[in-house]
C-alpha cells in the first residue's frame, strides 16, 4: 500500500470515526434533555443530573463537530480576496491562515486544555459520576484532532493537486427566495 493511500484509508478511518461519535452524542444529548423535559413538566420532579450531563455532551459535540467540520474544510472562511490572488499566493495565504489557526489550537486548546484537566483532575462533579478534569479534555481532545486536520491541509497545500480557492457562483435567484 502507497504512503498516498494509506493516508487516505487513515483520514477516511478518522472522519468516519469522528462522525459516529458526533451522531451517538447528539443522540445522547436528545435523550438526556428529553429526560429533563420529562422528569420537569411529567414528574414535576426536575433532574439536576440530567441537565448537566446535557451541558458537558453539548460540548464534547460541539467541539468534535468543529474538528469534523475543519476537516471538510466546511468551516467559515473569508476568501473572497484570496481567491482573486495567483495559485502561488493563494498557497501562501492558506499555508499563514493553516500556521496561524494551529498555533492558536496548539496554546490554548491543547496545551492549555490540558492544563486546566490536570487542575480540575481531582474536583468530583456533585452531579456526574465524573471529575471535572475528566469533563474538561474535551478540550485538548478536539485540539489534537483540529491540529491533525490542519497538519493535513498544510501538506496538502504543498501537493502537486492544489488547486486554490475557486469561488462559488451564487445563485441569486434562489438567494432571494
Amino acid at each position: 500500500m502507497t504512503r498516498g493511500k494509506l493516508m487516505t484509508t487513515a483520514r477516511a478511518w478518522l472522519d468516519g470515526t469522528l462522525r459516529a461519535i458526533c451522531v451517538a452524542l447528539f443522540a445522547l444529548l436528545v435523550g438526556l434533555v428529553a429526560w429533563q423535559v420529562f422528569t420537569r413538566l411529567v414528574l414535576d420532579q426536575p433532574s439536576a443530573w440530567s441537565e448537566e450531563a446535557a451541558r458537558h455532551t453539548f460540548v464534547w459535540v460541539s467541539l468534535i463537530g468543529i474538528a469534523i467540520a475543519v476537516g471538510e474544510k466546511a468551516d467559515v472562511i473569508m476568501d473572497f480576496l484570496v481567491e482573486r490572488l495567483p495559485l502561488g499566493l493563494q498557497r501562501i495565504a492558506d499555508v499563514i491562515a493553516h500556521l496561524a489557526t494551529l498555533a492558536f489550537v496548539l496554546y490554548v486548546m491543547v496545551f492549555g486544555g490540558v492544563q486546566q484537566s490536570m487542575l480540575a483532575w481531582g474536583q468530583q462533579n456533585p452531579l456526574l459520576p465524573l471529575t471535572q478534569g475528566q469533563l474538561y479534555l474535551a478540550l485538548p481532545i478536539s485540539g489534537v484532532l483540529l491540529t491533525i486536520y490542519l497538519l493535513i491541509h498544510i501538506v496538502s497545500t504543498f501537493s502537486s493537486r492544489y488547486r486554490g480557492h475557486v469561488g462559488v457562483a451564487e445563485d441569486l435567484e434562489a438567494a432571494s427566495l
